[in-house]
């Protein structure tokens, strides 16, 4: 492995607290921020406190302060963890270096497991997972996911996607037309009930653990709408499922929310679409957040799955009327002619 100073202060500062000696450090994973993840084995088992739990693995985190902070996700951990939620705990914590040691919740990935014939099992446990995340939500305690945070997400679109990945300069018709859908959709989006939200609550942050499923990539999680979790789950954008399947899993999550108290819509229809609304805001978002990683930071591997982002969010748009000048935009963006059977 090519050394480096944060890796080489890294490997000083587990040397002072690890539980046992090290056998290797090898990189865990890698995602779409500065973090860095190293998978440690270690020559002897340690139990990990309060889980009753005997491992020789261990997870060690690299984040440096100049982009990352560490403390939002040791106080979202506590709050998994006070849920019943899977996830890691923060062993060790050096917070003004970007270091934590954490424990392992393994290499199995909810994307690579997702099957045909494992999906119900796995999204019955990922809607569990959610709804008692959800059941402990409390004001005030995470940040609000307010209208400046969704409208910031909302300009990545125009600003990364249109302008720098398109190449495209909108006319001021073009503009507007934009401003005005980014206006329906904070309204909706903003009349939701609010509960805790994870906000990327997909494929690759789950993991095939036990108990199932483990979460990551916790640390941005606000207190905001309802449906943004399960719009990340059922819409991902890494694996597609059929829209008779979405609808199952998301009548099978309301169902279990009311079970639960959660504040969801009485009837399934204003659930759904606020679900669809919530989706098309995370859509844009994603799309300029796609185009960005590979504009930016050279990141080119997302440009695959801009493609299925595109197709949600065409979709959604096409089911309704409010959203007939926006679609109309997108064919236009994309060159495209307008298909028959558009709900304008």
């Amino acid at each position: 492995m090519t050394s480096d100073a944060r890796f080489d202060a890294l490997c000083r500062w587990l040397e002072q607290i690890l539980p046992a000696p090290l056998v290797s450090i090898a990189p865990a994973s890698a995602d779409a921020s500065f973090r860095r993840y190293f998978r440690l084995s270690l020559a002897d088992e340690v139990v990990v406190p309060d889980r009753a739990q005997r491992v020789r693995t261990l997870i060690a985190m690299d984040a440096p302060p100049a982009h990352e902070d560490c403390r939002p996700y040791v106080v979202v951990a506590e709050l998994l963890a006070g849920a019943s939620v899977h996830a890691p705990a923060v062993l060790a914590q050096d917070l003004a270096r970007g270091f934590l040691l954490l424990t392992d919740l393994g290499t199995r990935t909810y994307l690579a497991e997702l099957n045909d014939a494992t999906a119900p099992t796995l999204y019955r446990d990922a809607i569990g997972a959610l709804i008692r995340w959800q059941r402990a939500s409390r004001d005030g305690v995470l940040p609000r996911y307010d209208e400046a945070l969704l409208a910031r997400e909302l300009a990545l679109f125009p600003e990364w996607y249109i302008e720098k990945h398109l190449g495209i300069a909108l006319s001021d018709a073009q503009q507007a037309t934009l401003a005005s859908a980014f206006r329906l959709i904070l309204d909706n989006n903003l009349a939701q009930p609010k509960v805790y939200v994870h906000r990327d609550y997909h494929s690759r942050n789950l993991m095939l653990s036990e108990p199932n499923p483990g979460v990551l990539d916790f640390q941005d999680a606000v207190y905001g709408p309802i449906t943004y979790d399960l719009v990340s789950l059922l819409r991902d954008a890494y694996v597609a499922w059929d829209e008779e399947s979405q609808l199952d899993w998301a009548v099978r999550y309301w169902e279990r929310a009311r079970e639960a108290h959660l504040p969801v819509a009485d009837d399934f229809a204003d659930f759904w679409r606020d679900f669809e609304w919530m989706g098309v805001q995370r859509q844009f978002k994603v799309l300029g957040i796609f185009a960005r990683l590979y504009h930016r930071d050279s990141k080119d591997g997302y440009l695959n799955d801009m493609p299925l982002v595109m197709r949600y969010l065409r979709g959604a748009c096409a089911r309704y009327r409010a959203f007939g000048p926006l679609l109309k935009l997108l064919d236009e963006l994309e060159q495209r002619q307008p298909v028959a059977g558009y709900t304008f």
